[in-house]
């Protein structure tokens, strides 16, 4: 027996689901959870299926996912087809916060998150005994003005090596270039320590301390090349008052980002997360 994840889009119309359970049905899947959403707005359709092959294993699955071509083809859908018992192969790039690695380290072995961590990426070496209490391979590599399109070169190598569906950008405080944002479109995650679109860009801390504000965020987002606006995947708030410090929105803040990321995290392993266009829709 063998579990598989089918996520899909395609135009709205009638029929999609009956289609959809009707052939996992023909070719042996057994539904476990299944959840769907129509956008109004763009009149597209997502799904989501987790169902299970009771006989034939991995030979079954390989002749499902060729049928289903066909079956995509008459909707016009989008699809992906996942083993979900493979956890996600994953790069994660830190600077010198480590909050949410430590977190999501600590999930990862706990059995928490189904991500395989094949690297560790830094701009400083801070962090390289953490890696090493792992296991997990290590790689500084310096960013600067002049270096910078090949230490991106470098880490984009690492990512591809790695086979990597997914990188973390847990507090890894660099910009990325436009060419490594197209790159990794739809498969790069980031925190950033505001509720966006508040307090966009560096020092959110001290924008939100200047305005006194009541709340703090985080905000975890795909990456690209428009800083901080990539689609939304999850946000959460902390209580704050005019007693808070700037040090004391910083640090009040750090659980809320770890606890925000480790959520996408999961959800995007767990092939919960589709695009619908600067959006998302998360099937939680």
């Amino acid at each position: 027996m063998t579990t598989h994840v089918l996520t899909l889009s395609c135009p709205d119309r009638a029929g999609i689901v009956h289609a959809v359970s009707g052939f996992l049905l023909e070719h042996g899947g057994n539904i476990e959870e299944a959840a769907q959403f129509n956008d109004p707005t763009t009149g597209l359709f997502f799904m989501r299926v987790q169902f299970v092959i009771l006989e034939g294993g991995q030979e079954r699955a390989q002749t499902l996912r060729e049928a289903l071509k066909e079956l995509a083809a008459g909707f016009e859908m989008r699809w992906q087809l996942h083993d979900a018992a493979q956890p996600m192969r994953s790069v994660i790039f830190v600077s010198r916060e480590g909050h949410c690695l430590n977190d999501l380290l600590f999930r990862v072995k706990s059995g928490l998150l189904p991500l395989d961590v094949r690297a560790i990426v830094s701009n400083h070496r801070d962090f390289y005994q953490l890696a090493a209490s792992y296991n997990i391979p290590f790689h500084h590599i310096a960013v600067s003005k002049d270096n910078k399109a090949q230490a991106e070169a470098r880490q984009y190598e690492i990512i591809q090596a790695e086979g990597a569906e997914l990188v973390v950008l847990a507090r890894y405080m660099q910009i990325l270039s436009d060419d490594l944002c197209s790159k990794l479109a739809g498969r790069a995650i980031n925190i950033h320590h505001s509720f966006l679109p508040g307090f966009k860009g560096a020092r959110p801390y001290y924008q939100a301390h200047e305005r006194g504000v009541k709340l703090i965020g985080a905000t975890a987002h795909y990456v690209t090349a428009d800083l901080d606006e990539g689609p939304i995947i999850e946000q959460d708030v902390a209580r704050a008052d005019h007693t808070h410090t700037v040090e004391g929105l910083t640090a009040l803040g750090r659980d809320t980002e770890s606890q925000v990321l480790a959520r996408a995290v999961k959800w995007h392993a767990e092939r919960r997360v589709l695009l619908n266009g600067h959006k998302t829709v998360v099937f939680r």
